[in-house]
């Protein structure tokens, strides 16, 4: 998720909805999936989204649920995939996935003692993408005819990438690091019921009269998903330490602090592995009833569960002036 500290460096505002349309977004698939899987299960009966032989598919009835926002704003969705973990998150991995293990210790324990609300909050925090989650949401991906791509490395420097090369209008992700990828503009909370956040880089800039390489100094003193930082750099220290000192190397002589693999996680921000060999196809084009065979059949979601969303998807083709969809 990024150090939430650059959420009071960055320039942020919100944004309506009606203000995106017809804009092309690059979402981080990753960070979008894993809060509605996270929110479907908490809030639904693990019996609407089982399948007899034991499959888990929560992910299903998220995708139904969270995509016609998009849609009904005339907002194409690209969503990028996450590729292989970056040695240096390697880390940040490992301490996610002993929160999962000690959630769901407490989850067994909650349960034994009949705590059933409190059980499915930490239920929810045991989540993770499998293998089956992954392969049905591009299946499903595939009958709604929303564009896809896989990222060499991060999803979020990918999509970073695409804003910045003009391949997306916006970079789309709760995770603050985007803008340290160099995203230009990013959007977040685009699973919140509310209005989205629109995080600029060029106001952030010049909000702290420093360069965009300063900037990722800045995000390195307070620490990122790739480094931990040092201990007392928060937004204000941070930033007027690297507008003093002019970089990270000038703070660490000067300051006599140290941030372990600076220079490597530094190259990653300013090249991260990303890819250009993609051909994005925008006109969507949804087989709805495809779309609801694959969810409802070949995967046993109780219809009742994901209904609204189709029609959601169905009514905004018209909305939108998009009627020629099937």
């Amino acid at each position: 998720m990024g150090n939430a500290d650059l959420r009071d460096v960055a320039v942020i505002e919100d944004v309506t909805f009606d203000s995106l349309s017809g804009s092309v977004v690059a979402v981080d698939a990753h960070n979008w999936l894993y809060r509605y899987l996270t929110t479907t299960v908490k809030f639904t009966a693990d019996s609407v989204y089982t399948t007899e032989s034991g499959e888990e598919v929560a992910n299903l009835v998220g995708v139904v649920q969270g995509l016609p926002k998009f849609f009904e704003a005339d907002v194409t969705p690209v969503l990028v995939f996450d590729g292989g973990v970056t040695e240096l998150k390697s880390e940040e991995v490992e301490r996610r996935r002993e929160q999962r293990e000690k959630a769901e210790e407490r989850r067994q324990e909650a349960e034994a003692a009949g705590e059933s609300v409190e059980a499915a909050r930490l239920e929810a925090r045991t989540q993770r993408l499998t293998e089956t989650i992954h392969e049905t949401t591009r299946g499903l991906l595939d009958r709604l005819d929303v564009p896809y791509i896989e990222a060499p490395a991060e999803g979020e420097a990918q999509c970073a990438h695409m804003a910045a090369v003009g391949d997306a209008d916006y970079a789309g992700s709760e995770d603050y690091d985007t803008m340290t990828f160099g995203s230009p503009r990013t959007l977040r909370q685009l699973t919140s019921k509310g209005a989205p956040e629109l995080m600029d880089l060029e106001k952030t800039l010049e909000k702290h009269d420093i360069t965009y390489e300063q900037l990722v100094d800045v995000a390195l003193l307070m620490g990122t998903d790739f480094n931990e930082g040092v201990s007392g750099y928060g937004p204000k220290t941070a930033v007027k330490a690297v507008k003093e000192h002019g970089d990270i190397w000038g703070v660490m002589d000067a300051e006599n602090v140290y941030v372990e693999n600076a220079d490597r996680v530094r190259e990653l921000f300013f090249d991260p592995p990303v890819t250009d060999d993609y051909d994005l196809d925008l006109d969507i084009d949804p087989d709805l009833d495809a779309a609801r065979e694959y969810v409802t059949e070949a995967w046993e979601v109780d219809p009742d569960e994901v209904e609204r969303g189709f029609e959601r998807i169905k009514e905004s083709l018209v909305q939108t002036g998009l009627d020629d969809w099937t």
